[in-house]
């Protein structure tokens, strides 16, 4: 086994991460609207047309992928101090089974970090499983009495 290591995605890739995606859906005990090769390239044409503002991050051992992580940045209203505002939220954070428990997810959560720093996101937030609360407090995050969510009905 090599040193796991975190970089972007390439084109080719893609599909490894579509695959990434439908493991987790499935994980979380899902139930899928479409096939697994209809989702696959619906996934990776949304990737490519959306990479400006979805930043994927992948964890690679021995060149295979085994986790992921995405970085949606949105643009925020201007302030007269600040005319361009840029926030960011971690989603779909994952890694799979056989590899979870040995510090590789706190490493994809640097890194997902230290991309929203270079990019001068400011906040970063998440919407967290449970079971990876504890890894995403261990790198800073905190609940926020500010940060209210509903879901909608529609």
């Amino acid at each position: 086994m090599s040193t796991p290591m975190i970089r972007p995605p390439q084109d080719d890739e893609l599909v490894a991460v579509a695959h990434l995606r439908w493991q987790w859906f499935h994980e979380n005990q899902a139930t899928p609207t479409t096939t697994q090769e209809e989702f696959t390239r619906s996934f990776v044409f949304w990737a490519q047309a959306n990479k400006s503002s979805h930043r994927c991050l992948v964890l690679l051992d021995d060149d295979v992928i085994i986790g992921m992580a995405w970085l949606a940045i949105f643009e925020r209203v201007p302030t007269p101090r600040t005319p361009r505002r840029l926030s960011g939220d971690v989603q779909c954070m994952y890694v799979v089974p056989e590899r979870r428990d040995g510090g590789l997810g706190s490493q994809l959560i640097a890194a997902v970090i230290g991309l929203a720093d270079e990019l001068g996101l400011k906040p970063l937030t998440v919407h967290s499983s449970p079971k990876a609360i504890n890894a995403y407090t261990r790198r800073g995050f905190a609940t926020s009495p500010g940060l209210l969510r509903t879901e909608l009905t529609r």
